[in-house]
């Protein structure tokens, strides 16, 4: 059985792709923060597809410390259960903000969980990806165009503000898959699903009365997550694995110019050295080799 990890696995576009792919006979890994609201994501997923195996994880993976441990017990179960091999993983949690805040880490927020939190995960689960010739997603989204990375300030400490947040922490998505893929290929492939406007709570949670507002009123117009679902699943499914990058309604979408190899490289660098990887993904490669 071919093992499947989604974040922000408990509701939205997680829990849609989660559906769909235990339908197609996945072991489906979730990690989500809420224990409560995990065990609804697989009651609901069990009442659909009695046999499916569903594993649950619960972390906040805005936290280092939480992405590693949650990193250590899928492994162990993958280990298990599933010959130690993942054949993706979709890093789908994400975040939106008012203002600026911080993690443990003093990181900011968006950057964590976006970027930071899929780009720690998949280190730690490489080893298993590989093992598969496996697959990762991003949850990207098109306001990753028309921005640049703010290398000298990639927190934005000097001048915050959280739409420019929001989306360079989407052009690091897009750039992570690149990244990866310039590493990896075509022993793992790496994707970004451009959703569109979803019918989502990204923009209710943890946010400012304005914000809060503003993303209730415009929600409206957005398709249901079992729409961007879909393309998760394509490229869950398809065999042999896509060659395009960065996709919408399943189908390859142009990028920005930004997604270039000397960027890539940079924000892995970066990166690694925020998450205090030692010998980086590198080191994690060789250590795959050798299973």
């Amino acid at each position: 059985m071919k093992a499947v990890a989604i974040t922000g696995a408990t509701s939205g576009i997680g829990l849609e792709t989660a559906r769909l792919l235990a339908r197609e006979g996945f072991c489906v890994l979730l990690a989500g923060r809420c224990a409560e609201r995990l065990s609804r994501a697989k009651a609901r997923i069990l009442s659909e597809s009695p046999s499916a195996r569903v594993a649950c994880f619960q972390a906040d993976l805005m936290q280092q410390r939480e992405v590693l441990r949650a990193a250590a017990e899928m492994n162990a179960y993958l280990d298990a259960h599933c010959g130690g091999r993942l054949h993706a993983l979709i890093n789908n949690a994400g975040c939106v903000r008012s203002w600026y805040m911080t993690t443990e880490e003093g990181y900011e927020q968006q950057f964590a969980l976006n970027h930071l939190s899929g780009f720690l995960l998949t280190h730690k689960l490489l080893p298993a990806l590989l093992k598969s010739n496996g697959r990762v997603i991003m949850t990207g989204s098109a306001s990753h165009k028309g921005i640049k990375i703010r290398w000298d300030d990639v927190m934005l400490r000097r001048r915050y503000n959280p739409l420019t947040a929001y989306k360079q922490s989407k052009l690091c998505n897009i750039l992570f898959a690149r990244g990866l893929n310039d590493r990896f290929a075509p022993g793992l492939r790496a994707y970004v699903v451009d959703p569109g406007l979803v019918k989502t709570d990204i923009g209710n949670k943890e946010t400012g009365a304005l914000v809060h507002f503003i993303w209730s009123l415009r929600k409206r117009g957005g398709v249901p997550p079992e729409i961007p679902a879909e393309t998760f699943a394509y490229l869950c499914l398809k065999e042999p694995p896509p060659d395009g990058l960065y996709y919408y309604r399943c189908r390859e979408k142009k990028y920005s110019k930004e997604v270039t190899r000397e960027n890539a490289d940079r924000l892995f660098a970066l990166s690694e050295r925020l998450c205090g990887l030692d010998g980086g993904f590198a080191a994690q490669d060789e250590r795959a080799g050798a299973v």
